[in-house]
């Protein structure tokens, strides 16, 4: 009997989330063109930046400089400048997001091996493209003293060292922040879904006829969770595919780890769906809660700060973000070919969140709705 009407309670479930084409438009939206279009346009790679020379010196040596910042895809040249004043100018309308000025005797301090020094001015109004503006500077200017540029300068005296980036050898974000997209948008459509569903079902007045029902607290509660959590599994496919074909993104680890811990992660975004949807009586209500819970949740998972760059007590709140812990399955997954192993701790806090807040979900659920 009790498998019955749980059966029936799902097969109403899953009818009205395919009734419901906005809700439907949202989490194919979510999974496919957002995945897609933001880690297009929130890449923090450096690519075409506006670059602007002062050469006082006008020697084979500083033309041989500009020629290894123009040579890469990180700097466009767009203008010689003739005075220091005017690269302020140029800086301040945002016509150039990068000043070189070479002073004169750049080649000759170079011919005698004695200190050559250029001044690199670049705008830091935007600190996340001004970081990495600074760091191409050095990596350019590294080549630059190897000879790799042409050129007359000589290599560096002193330690080298030798690096190669492992995983990630482009060092390219789009995959960062296609991944991130992945996880962020299990967040959004496991906690909207359920809470939507409740609140559909106060507005309409039908949860009171369903508590008449010979129907129990829990067989509700699972009918409400389970359809969100087998949509957003399933969802996660066309998501997976458009990053491995548009953005390269490897699936070095095993497809089967990922989808069961995804499983777990939404279990946590869907409890905090079911929480909102029984304290709150509209759809809008639930939409505001749902966004004042999600973007702490957003800042403290590490996606937009690294977590060490947070202040010590906001390092320790964010032991309690289910996106943290997941980002780190996704990036070891993916990129890194990890599994149990290596991301047995991060499962197990992920898991132990899940579980609790599960668990709170059904109780508070069980004394609204027994």
């Amino acid at each position: 009997m009790g498998v019955r009407v749980l059966t029936g309670l799902l097969r109403k479930e899953f009818a009205q989330f395919f009734r419901d084409r906005i809700m439907m438009f949202v989490v194919l939206w979510l999974y496919t063109v957002e995945i897609v279009m933001c880690p297009l346009a929130l890449t923090f790679d450096v690519r075409h930046s506006p670059l602007a020379v002062v050469d006082h010196d006008r020697t084979p040596a500083s033309r041989a400089l500009l020629r290894a910042y123009t040579a890469t895809e990180a700097f466009d040249f767009v203008a010689a400048l003739a005075r220091d004043a005017d690269a302020e100018a140029w800086l301040d309308r945002g016509d150039a997001g990068l000043v070189l000025i070479v002073p004169p005797g750049f080649q000759r301090a170079l011919v005698r091996g004695e200190p050559a020094r250029y001044q690199a001015l670049i705008d830091g109004s935007n600190s996340n493209v001004a970081a990495n503006v600074k760091a191409y500077v050095h990596g350019i200017n590294a080549r630059y003293l190897r000879g790799l540029a042409g050129g007359p300068p000589r290599p560096a005296a002193g330690l080298e060292p030798v690096t190669r980036v492992w995983y990630n050898p482009p060092l390219s974000s789009n995959m960062f922040m296609a991944l991130s997209m992945i996880a962020l948008a299990g967040m959004m459509v496991g906690t909207a879904l359920p809470a939507a569903s409740l609140v559909r079902e106060k507005e309409q007045g039908t949860i009171e006829q369903l508590l008449v029902t010979p129907i129990r607290a829990w067989q509700l509660f699972l009918a409400k969770t389970l359809p969100p959590l087998c949509t957003c599994l399933l969802a996660i496919f066309p998501g997976v595919l458009l990053m491995a074909w548009l953005f390269d993104v490897p699936m070095r680890g095993s497809f089967g780890f990922f989808l069961l811990e995804s499983a777990v992660f939404l279990l946590s975004a869907i409890a905090l769906g079911v929480f909102i949807g029984v304290y709150v009586q509209t759809l809008q209500q639930a939409l505001l809660l749902s966004f004042f819970g999600l973007f702490p949740i957003l800042f403290l998972s590490g996606t937009v700060t690294p977590i060490e760059s947070m202040p010590p007590f906001l390092q320790t709140l964010s032991l309690l973000s289910p996106l943290r812990y997941y980002m780190d399955i996704l990036l070891g997954v993916f990129l890194k070919g990890a599994g149990w192993r290596e991301l047995w701790p991060e499962t197990l806090a992920l898991a132990a969140l899940a579980v609790g807040l599960y668990a709170g979900a059904l109780a508070a659920f069980r004394r609204r709705y027994r």
